[in-house]
This record gives C-alpha cells, structure tokens and sequence, in this order.
C-alpha cells in the first residue's frame, strides 16, 4: 500500500532538522563571521523559508491522508516543489551567506529558481483546494 503523506513527512522531518540546526549554527557559531560579512540577514532568511515550508509540508501531509483523485496529485506535486524550492532558494542562500565569491550566474540563477519552486508550490495548493473530491 502506497502512503502518499510519507514523502512530505520525511522532507518536513529532515528540513526540519537542519532548519533548527542551521539556524542555531548560524546564531552562535557563525554569528561572528556572517555579521563581519554583512550576510546576517542572508542567513536568517534561509532559515525562515525553510523553516516556514517545513510546516507547509506538515500540513501538505496531513491533507494527504484524506486527500483522492486530483487534489492528492496537486498536493503531492506541492510537496516536491516546495522541496526543490527549500533546498535551492535556502540551500543557495546559505552558501551567499559563507562566500563573497560565488559566480553571477548563480547569484542571478538559483535564488530565483528556488523562489519560483515555492510559489510552484502555493499554487498547487490552491490548485488541489479547487478540485472537488473525487
């Protein structure tokens, strides 16, 4: 049997994790160098989106146990966009935050890639709130 609310769990378990972690890391160990870097708020906004989007994931599981037909393809959809969004738009932020020489590609890139998942995301949520129940 085929639990569809798994994959969303185990994202929200593991993006959570590290979104803590990260975010203590960021606070204490590396306070010093990213506030000499000036990437302070860089950091602290990785860590709220992907913090933020691990509790979407929650929800996106709950819904997913009772969820059939088009809205489950819609949430499920939700999920993977907002984890592909997580780790690019956080994930790139994380490492701005550390380097100053990251190339311009990857600055104009991956942040917006990542941005675009999580909205990808929203709006298949308000996709699957739009199916009726099959």
């Amino acid at each position: 049997m085929s639990l569809p609310h798994r994959f969303p769990l185990l994202a929200a378990g593991l993006f959570g994790a590290s979104g803590v972690g990260l975010g203590a890391f960021g606070a204490h160990a590396l306070r010093a160098a990213l506030t000499d870097l000036g990437t302070r708020d860089r950091w602290e906004t990785a860590v709220l989106y992907q913090l933020t989007h691990t509790v979407a994931l929650l929800g996106a599981a709950v819904w997913l146990r009772s969820a059939r037909g088009a809205a489950a393809t819609q949430i499920t959809w939700a999920a993977r966009s907002w984890s592909v969004g997580i780790t690019l738009f956080s994930g790139s932020l994380y490492l701005l935050a550390l380097t100053t020489g990251a190339p311009l590609w990857f600055k104009i890139a991956v942040p917006p890639l990542g941005g675009t998942a999580l909205i990808v995301g929203w709006l298949c949520i308000a996709a699957a709130a739009w199916k009726k129940d099959e």
